[in-house]
Parts: structure tokens; C-alpha cells; sequence
């Protein structure tokens, strides 16, 4: 490994927009991230522009972050981002090391995690977390799941880098995608069985863009419960605490975005509450990919093919509001396999891996 390469890595500021002047490097960070994936992936679908992805960073009282960049000749070649959860009794720093491949085995890589380290171990949250995008070449040495479901290649750059610092592999995500268009017929289809077996008591109510006031406490409920009701093997977790305010906070990453979300849910008919929630963002530029988020059905609302009636009334939706979109894309832990199972019968295939990693003080 070459050490030779002068670095200097400092604390890239997060623009309030765009416009302004300091966007630039922003910009040319998100630029860094896109070429790194793509290559990783070799694929762009998972790519995003930067007016899409700042207001990610901008919502600091809920998901606070801070981004560093490495820079080489004053050029950006990679960048990290240490995160937390602001709930009383969070322990775990999530971080997240990228390099250009052409910048790597120099060192780059480890300044950049020694850094978050650092700052992480300071702090109270000491347990360190992260998700990395891997190849899976068909051969070679694996690294299985300790949840007993999926793997990653040993013979992975990023697999080898955090084996390296420590990190315990505790669970792997598939990344799948759906082309579309998707026949009208099968989706009319699968929503009409799944339908029938969920019976009278539930129906489907749908919106775009933010929540209306009606739906508020549903939502609140929903997106808690989304911290607690999905998988998360081994990897330590405090449930994440939502309410009307943070619900708004969390709607308002849309305006300066660019992108527009359609959310369907299943109402419990008897009650009048929601049971379940599917999200889709779409892009400015319809045609670029379409991310399918969160999906939940609460547990005590499962066994009524909730989740299968929400994917494909929202995929009806989207064939109806955006007829040039051509690819859904989204993550999946691989021992959620209920959704797995729903995906798949959707027509959604694998694409790539992404690995969660622990280090434990």
C-alpha cells in the first residue's frame, strides 16, 4: 500500500441550498459518491443529484450528521459521513467510508475511518455501525450472515477494508429492482387476491406528497414502528421516537428536493386506522429509477397479505402518474423473506448486496 499520497481531509460544509455559491463542493462530493457506487454496482440506478440528496443532510435535529471529504491536489477522492440518533440511551455511531478506486490502497480509506472513529469514541456512542455496498463475484472465499441468510465475497474490497478495522458482519440487504412497465393485467390480479384475502375489514387510501392532517398520528405510529417491527439481527438498535413535529420536519425534505412521493396504506376498516404504509420517490426526471422506502404492515395487522396489496396498488399508481417511469428499485433485509417472497412475485430481481457491519467497544 502507498502512503505517499498527500491527503488532507477536512469537514465539508453542508449548504443550506443549492444556490448558493458553497454548493460546489456538494455538489462535486455527490458527484465522488455516484462514481463510486456505479462502479461498485456497475449499474447508475442507485445514483441521485445533489439537490435530491442535501436535504437528507439538512434535517440535523433528527438525524444529525457531519460530512468529511479526503481531498488530493485540492480534488475530492472520497468522503465519509458520521451519523447518530438524538433518543436518550443511543450507544451506536453509524459511519460510512467511500474512495474513487483509483485513490485506494493509499491510505485514504483508514484516515478517513480513524477520523470518524475517533470523534465516535469521544462521544457516548461508541458502538460503531456501517453499510457497504459489495460485489459478489460468483466465486471465491464468502462471508456468510450470521442471521443465516445471505452473504457477501471475502474477496471484496470493502468486505476486506472492514474485516480489516474489526467489523463483524450481522446481516446483508439485497438490492433489488422491477423493471416497468409491469402488466397492467398480473398487478390487477395480484391486488384482487390480495384483496380477497384481506377481507372487508381493510381497504386501501392513497396520497401524493405530504401527509394529510387526518393521517398525521397514523404516520407518527407507522414510522416508529418501522424502527422496531423490521429486521435488525445483531446490529445494536434504540427504537427511533416520532410525533407530529418530527413527521413534519421529515415531509418537508420533499419541497427543496425535487422529488415526489406516493404513499398508499391499508386502513382497518373497524378502526379507522392505518395497518400499513408503501412509500415511492420519484425524481424530477421521470425518466431516471424510482425508489421504493418504507414498506410495513404492523405485526398485529400481518397473515392478511397486507404487504403484497400495498406494492402493487402503489405500482397501479405510479403506472398511472408517471407512465415513463422504467425502473423501481429497493433494499431488503435477506432474512425478511415475507417481502422477499412478495417482491419476487412482483417481478423484482436481485441487483446488488450491501453488508451491515458492527464493531462493539
Amino acid at each position: 500500500m502507498s502512503t505517499d499520497t498527500t491527503v488532507v481531509i477536512d469537514e465539508l460544509e453542508i449548504p443550506a441550498s443549492m444556490d448558493e455559491p458553497g454548493a460546489a463542493d456538494f455538489a462535486e462530493m455527490v458527484e465522488v459518491r455516484n462514481a463510486i457506487e456505479t462502479q461498485i454496482m456497475g449499474t447508475d440506478v442507485l445514483n441521485y443529484s445533489a439537490r435530491e440528496l442535501l436535504p437528507v443532510y439538512l434535517v440535523q435535529e433528527d438525524e444529525p450528521n457531519r460530512l468529511f471529504v479526503a481531498r488530493v491536489d485540492g480534488r475530492i477522492v472520497g468522503r465519509a459521513i458520521l451519523s447518530w440518533q438524538t433518543e436518550e440511551g443511543a450507544s451506536a455511531s453509524w459511519v460510512s467510508v467511500e474512495v474513487l478506486p483509483e485513490y485506494r490502497r493509499r491510505g485514504i480509506g483508514t484516515a478517513l475511518l480513524d477520523h470518524l472513529t475517533t470523534l465516535a469514541l469521544a462521544s457516548a456512542r461508541p458502538t460503531l455501525q456501517a453499510e457497504a455496498i459489495h460485489t459478489r463475484p460468483a466465486t471465491g472465499e464468502r462471508v456468510d450472515s450470521p442471521t443465516g441468510f445471505g452473504w457477501v465475497s471475502a474477496d471484496d474490497p470493502g468486505v476486506r477494508f472492514l474485516l480489516r478495522h474489526g467489523y463483524r458482519l450481522e446481516q446483508v440487504a439485497r438490492i433489488s429492482a422491477l423493471p416497468l412497465p409491469v402488466d397492467p393485467a398480473v398487478l390487477a390480479a395480484q391486488r384482487g387476491a390480495a384483496q380477497a384475502a384481506a377481507g372487508d375489514d381493510y381497504r386501501v387510501v392513497a396520497w401524493t406528497g405530504t401527509t394529510p392532517p387526518e393521517r398525521v398520528d397514523d404516520l407518527v405510529t407507522l414510522k416508529t414502528r418501522m424502527s422496531t417491527d423490521i429486521p435488525s439481527a445483531g446490529l445494536e438498535t434504540t427504537d427511533e421516537q416520532w410525533d407530529a413535529a418530527r413527521l413534519a420536519r421529515w415531509d418537508g425534505q420533499l419541497a427543496g428536493s425535487g422529488r415526489e412521493r406516493l404513499t398508499v396504506a391499508a386502513e382497518h376498516v373497524p378502526t379507522g386506522r392505518l395497518a400499513g404504509y408503501n412509500e415511492l420517490y420519484l425524481p424530477a426526471d421521470r425518466s431516471r429509477p424510482v425508489t421504493q422506502e418504507d414498506t410495513l404492515v404492523l405485526s398485529e395487522h400481518r397473515g392478511r397479505r397486507l404487504g403484497m396489496l400495498l406494492k402493487v396498488a402503489n405500482l397501479q399508481r405510479l403506472a398511472e402518474l408517471s407512465p415513463s417511469s422504467t425502473l423501481v428499485t429497493t433494499f431488503n433485509a435477506e432474512e425478511n423473506r415475507h417481502m422477499l417472497d412478495v417482491n419476487e412475485a412482483v417481478g423484482f430481481a436481485p441487483i446488488g448486496y450491501e453488508g451491515c457491519w458492527q464493531l462493539t467497544p
